[in-house]
């Protein structure tokens, strides 16, 4: 997962980690040698943001993005020739002069792949960040994630405890595929239990006695926090 950052001088390019409390809750109730956060790349170079699933930026930032959108969009109405473009980037300059981000915009499969790779900014999730919020750096990027529609399921074992991202709306077989082609292409079923449920039961084994194990099929959605298990043909 990358993430893109506008304007907030404590959160440097590079490697970051979201410290999730949950994982350290199944680290101790599983005697995991060890905990593995969902890892994020950072981006702050302006050419790279193209890439970024989603920006983080101090509210007093938000006129300069839709700025910059401004004048990409209004250079493309005035050099495009293309009927479809035409009509699309005249939609992203209403949205702007009205202070709108782009990723309000709804869009067609051919209009998604008509711009991509273009270097709008507000077509991704914009999260606007308060002063105070900048402050703890995990914090921020813990809200950011959540914000840009990413939820987190967890396996946990004597290796690690380890926290998996995946978009909002993603099923099991989807899920499966973010530790291991493998275990996606061998699916069988899911084994999940809800993190509360797993806290409130002390454990896998009363969480079974309880009934709150469940079988699922690939279609399952994913609910943050889930605890999961893949059965798989190898």
């Amino acid at each position: 997962m990358k993430i893109g950052i506008i304007g907030i001088d404590s959160l440097s390019p590079g490697k970051g980690n979201i410290d999730d409390e949950r994982l350290d809750v199944l680290k101790d109730m599983f005697k995991s040698a060890k905990k593995v956060c969902i890892q994020v790349d950072l981006l702050t170079e302006k050419e790279k943001l193209c890439e970024a699933d989603g920006i983080i930026a101090p509210e007093q930032a938000k006129l300069d993005l839709i700025i910059s959108d401004i004048e990409f969009v209004e250079a493309r109405l005035e050099r495009s020739a293309d009927a479809l473009e035409k009509n699309l980037f005249t939609r992203f300059k209403e949205i702007l002069d009205k202070e709108g981000f782009l990723s309000q915009v709804p869009l067609s499969e051919e209009e998604k792949k008509l711009i991509a790779g273009y270097s709008l900014l507000t077509i991704k999730p914009v999260y606007l960040t308060t002063p105070s919020e900048i402050e703890n750096k995990n914090k921020l990027l813990f809200s950011a994630y959540y914000h840009f529609g990413y939820v987190s399921f967890f396996t946990a074992g004597e290796k690690d405890a380890h926290a998996w991202p995946v978009r909002k709306g993603a099923n099991a077989w989807e899920a499966s595929g973010a530790i291991h082609s493998d275990i996606q292409k061998g699916f069988i079923r899911a084994e999940v239990v809800a993190y509360q449920d797993l806290i409130n039961d002390q454990g896998l084994n009363q969480a079974k006695n309880n009934n709150h194990l469940r079988l699922e099929n690939k279609e399952y959605l994913v609910q943050d926090g889930d605890y999961m298990v893949f059965r798989f043909n190898k």
